[in-house]
């Protein structure tokens, strides 16, 4: 039988091992930040892809959520719950395209936006060396309409080529390089419709389709001529005096059919164009840029 004295000190003890389980589990308990996202000029990627944050801690990449985009570029969730020291020590803020569902844990080749931490704030950019790298403010581009795979004087207005017969020819667009996970790809807008040119990471080099051309080779500069296999609703040849030319920045792999949300440069058509007559696009970058702020 213990006496009054060793009752005593067994509770103690036992008040004490408890004390120290308890001061243990607070130890282990993960304390929790907030992480907020203020993005504009984003666009809805459909069922099959969505964008995830990434803070960058001690050069590693750790996963800052998941969200979409609707119709109208309003994101589904601007606030992330983040272990409050990943969210201190983060130096940068990427965000990425992602499949979804995603069976790879880390981030894909497919940077759009980044930027560096200064204090509690990071401004976003796709100009960023974690993103695309360029915010395409330089770029430039002429085409000509001509119709190369059809023969000479045949149907020359059903046709666009980014190049510049004064030059030998030489290219008509001067972009930069873009890093893995992205290529440019040309369209020309027809009765409302955007028809492809073709994807190309070189403006010196043939892109990767030719879906509409003739028979006959074309040169090798990113274009198209519109001569058959016409879209549902399109009628190929066709005229595309009066239409628009696009040059769009594309993911890889790519989330749809129609141009991305980053278009540089965009051309109007002269309502009298004459075919082999070099013409100027304009720098669209500012107006489709995504920008950003997050906040910590």
């Amino acid at each position: 039988m213990m006496n009054k004295f060793s009752l005593k000190f067994l509770a103690i003890i036992l008040a004490f091992v408890a004390f120290t389980a308890c001061d243990n589990d607070d130890d282990d308990v993960m304390v929790k930040d907030k992480l907020s996202l203020n993005i504009t000029g984003l666009e809805d990627l459909g069922d099959d892809y969505a964008y995830e944050g990434w803070l960058i801690v001690n050069g590693k990449a750790i996963s800052a959520g998941i969200f979409n985009v609707d119709g109208s570029g309003k994101l589904s969730k601007t606030s992330f719950e983040i272990d409050s020291d990943d969210l201190n020590n983060a130096t940068a803020y990427v965000l990425t395209i992602e499949p979804s569902p995603d069976s790879d844990p880390g981030p894909s080749s497919v940077h759009i936006l980044a930027g560096d931490f200064s204090g509690a704030k990071a401004s976003l950019s796709v100009g960023h060396a974690s993103a695309i790298g360029s915010d395409f403010s330089s770029s430039t581009g002429s085409y000509i309409l001509a119709t190369p795979t059809d023969g000479a004087g045949n149907n020359e207005n059903s046709g666009v080529w980014w190049l510049d017969p004064s030059a030998g020819p030489g290219a008509g667009l001067s972009l930069p390089t873009l890093p893995s996970g992205w290529k440019y790809e040309g369209w020309a807008v027809i009765d409302g419709v955007p028809v492809t040119t073709g994807k190309f990471t070189s403006v010196t080099g043939a892109d990767d389709s030719a879906p509409f051309s003739g028979s006959q080779a074309g040169p090798p500069f990113p274009g198209e001529d519109f001569l058959m296999s016409a879209p549902s609703g399109l009628t190929f040849p066709t005229d595309l005096a009066g239409k628009t030319v696009v040059i769009s920045v594309e993911p890889e792999p790519d989330n749809s059919a129609a141009p991305f949300l980053l278009k540089p440069l965009v051309g109007m058509v002269p309502a009298d164009a004459v075919d082999h007559t070099l013409y100027n696009m304009n720098n669209n970058a500012n107006a489709t840029n995504p920008t950003g702020k997050v906040t910590r």
